[in-house]
This record gives C-alpha cells, structure tokens and sequence, in this order.
C-alpha cells in the first residue's frame, strides 16, 4: 500500500439522502432545485469544515447533523412513523482511525440521534445503545431532548394512513410520493413510494483518518422495536483507516445479511480489490442477489470516492477541500470520481 501522510492526502466527503426509483420527466424543476440546495447546504458546512483541519469524525456529524433537522430526508425531523403512530430512530458513527463505533437504536427523543451514538462511542465502553437507555445516558449528557412530536409532519402521517390503509410496511419513507405535493403539484425527483431515506456520510481528513455516520427514521408503518442496519456496525456503517469508510441506504434486512459494509472493506484487505470494484460487488452482485436494492457512499484511504446504487437514482453528493461542491439525483447526473 502506498503510504498516507497528511502532505498527499485531500480532505473529501460525501454524503447521501436515500436511494429509489425516480422520473426525471415527472419531477419539477423546483423541487429537483430543493433536493440539490438541501446537499449543498450539508456539503458546504463540511468541506470547510475540513479545510480548516478538521477531522473526518466531527465532518461527518456535522453533515449528519444538518441532514437530521431537513424534513426533505427520513433522519430526524421528518422521520416516518411506526404502525403505532410513533417514530423510532437510529443512528451510528465510527471512527476509522481507532475503529471505536458508537449506535443507537429505537430512540424517540433525541433530537439529532447522530450525537447520541457519537455519545455512546465516546462516554462508554459499549457500542449500541437503545431506547430508553439511550435516552437516559443523552440526558444525563446534556443532549437535546425533545417531544417526540417534534419528529411529526403532515407528510409523514398522511404516508402512515396510507401504508395502513395497504396493510402494509413501506420501507424507509417510500409512499411519500403520494402525500409529497407543492401547491404548484411538484412531486419529488426520487419517487418516494419506492425510495431508501436513510442518510449518511463518509470523510476522509487532512491527517488521513477516515470516518463514517449513518442517521435514519427507518420504515413507515414499521413494528415497533425494528431495527435496520443503519445502527449495526459493519452492516450499514462502517470505517477502517486501512480500507475505507462506508454508509448505506436501502433494504436494511439486506444490508445485514451481506454486511454489506464491512463486505467492502473486507474485498479491499483480503483480496486486494480497490474501492470501486469492491463496492461496485456488493451493491451490484451480492445484493441483488437476495433482493438487496439501494446504494451507498464510500471514500477509501487514499481519498478515492465510490457511490454505486442499484436503483434508478440516489440523493448524493462530493466536496473535496479546493473544489467546487457535485451534487446528483438521477443515474446519469455528473458527479465526482474517483
């Protein structure tokens, strides 16, 4: 390998707000406009962040942070409901350069679950955190807690009766599609009745370390108590100083059965792959495979960045420090490579 020092490497970082379907001829301009405005917004804060030196670890929670309070994406304020009309969140963070993780899962009030799982890495000696315990150690902490309410929109219980009335779970926040109106009619870019909305990023630093975070609301009309992979370390989060930093969206159950995360890193150390053509695997043949669909962002040691997805689009962007902020909807929208 060649080696990495902090005079050849150059901080970037990625992010994603969800995978899906998508119609580029259905969806208006304005809204298109919003979802690249709303990245953009999430991106900017971040690359300077890392311009000023920052690490790959506090870039990475902040873009999470800043996707958990936009209601555009399933993380935060929102998030989907679950069939008992309340919300559970998830959410992880690893740091590739010690490979501690910190998760939580099934929180209601916390308002930004990224810091909590950061929390849990950081003031403990365990790893996932959840519910009520996790919601205690926050307190106690100083963490903003909020009324579960606070995670509410019209939006997103107008999906849930809709999802009822099908009798049926709709994984992350698909069926928003038919509740996501404008006044002018616009509807989404992705179509939201088969879309992923978990959020992620994944940075790589002036020093070299690596770093990954993972937010989501997870499914509407979901039981009570699931969890998806957003929260399991190696599953859809995941970062290693010696390979790579990963984050996913799509179907959690999938990504847990392949550790879809770890999967990566594990091509790059143990067969010698590059990042793309490791990500490019498991997104594109290992997934597949067992009904997996959606995507992932992922930037390895080098500062090489991968975000391959199985659907038709996903919400996606890149800032490296010194160049100008690429965001992308749609398959065939310019983004950056590696």
């Amino acid at each position: 390998m060649h080696p990495v020092t902090p005079s050849n490497v150059r901080p970037v970082i990625a992010v994603h707000g969800g995978a899906g379907t998508m119609s580029r001829e259905g969806a208006a301009a304005e809204q298109q406009a919003a979802y690249h405005d709303a990245l953009r917004a999430v991106l900017g804060p971040a690359r300077d962040l890392l311009a000023r030196g920052g690490t790959a670890l506090d870039a990475v929670s902040l873009a999470v942070d800043l996707l958990e309070d936009c209601p555009l994406f399933n993380a935060g304020h929102g998030a989907v409901f679950t069939h008992d009309e309340t919300h559970e969140l998830d959410a992880a963070v690893m740091d590739g350069a010690t490979r501690k993780a910190g998760a939580v899962g099934c929180v209601a009030r916390i308002k930004r679950p990224v810091r909590a799982a950061r929390a849990v890495m950081e003031h403990t000696d365990h790893v996932l955190l959840v519910g009520a315990g996790a919601e205690a150690l926050a307190e106690r902490l100083g963490l903003e807690l909020v009324s579960p309410d606070y995670f509410s929109t019209d939006h997103r219980r107008e999906q849930l009766r809709r999802a009822l009335a099908a009798d049926k779970a709709v994984l992350d926040h698909d069926g928003a599609a038919l509740v996501f109106r404008q006044p002018s009619g616009a509807t989404p870019p992705l179509d939201e009745q088969r879309k992923f909305g978990t959020v992620g990023a994944v940075a790589l630093d002036v020093h070299g370390n690596l770093a990954a975070a993972t937010s989501t609301g997870g499914m509407t009309n979901k039981r009570p108590g699931r969890v998806g992979d957003s929260p399991l370390i190696g599953a859809g989060t995941y970062a290693d100083n010696a390979t790579a930093a990963i984050s996913c969206t799509g179907t959690g159950e999938m990504f847990i059965r392949v550790l879809a995360a770890y999967d990566i890193c594990a091509r790059m150390a143990y067969a010698g792959a590059t990042l793309e053509q490791a990500a490019e695997a498991v997104v594109m043949q290992a997934l597949p495979a067992i009904g997996g669909r959606g995507g992932l962002v992922a930037v390895d040691r080098l500062g090489n960045v991968a975000l391959p997805f199985n659907t038709e689009g996903m919400y996606r962007g890149v800032a490296r420090v010194g160049e100008a902020l690429q965001t992308a909807i749609f398959r065939d929208d310019p983004v950056a490579r590696p």
